[in-house]
């Protein structure tokens, strides 16, 4: 429905920070409830943070709570997820979504990026 370009992914040691972006080329990402999941190998997708398109509403899973936090700027056109006091287990493939209020789970979603691989060290 929307394509989704993410990037900002990388090798960080535990206790480090990434932004990750979000874009929606040639769409206004404003008008978008957007979501990020997250997948290890072998594990299902996951939640891990939303914002609904209007309210300014956020949303984070309990694991990241606290340490992680999605953003917007609308002027940018792009939608962040700020990622500080990283973990091994928040190693995984991390993927944009747009979707339905609270996207809490993949059943929710109906666009995906392409995914962005983040990887802690111990």
């Amino acid at each position: 429905q929307v394509l989704l370009v993410e990037s900002g992914g990388g090798l960080v040691q535990a206790g480090g920070s990434l932004r990750l972006s979000c874009t929606t080329p040639g769409r206004t990402i404003s008008t978008y409830t957007m979501g990020w999941f997250r997948q290890a190998p072998g594990k299902e997708r996951e939640f891990v943070a939303a914002i609904r398109w209007s309210g300014g509403v956020t949303n984070e899973t309990d694991s990241v709570k606290g340490r992680f936090a999605i953003s917007r700027d609308n002027a940018k056109n792009t939608v962040y997820l700020q990622m500080n006091s990283l973990k091994p287990e928040d190693t995984a493939v991390y993927y944009c979504a747009a979707g339905l209020w609270p996207i809490t789970s993949a059943t929710m979603v109906y666009s995906w990026g392409q995914g962005t691989q983040v990887t802690v060290s111990s």
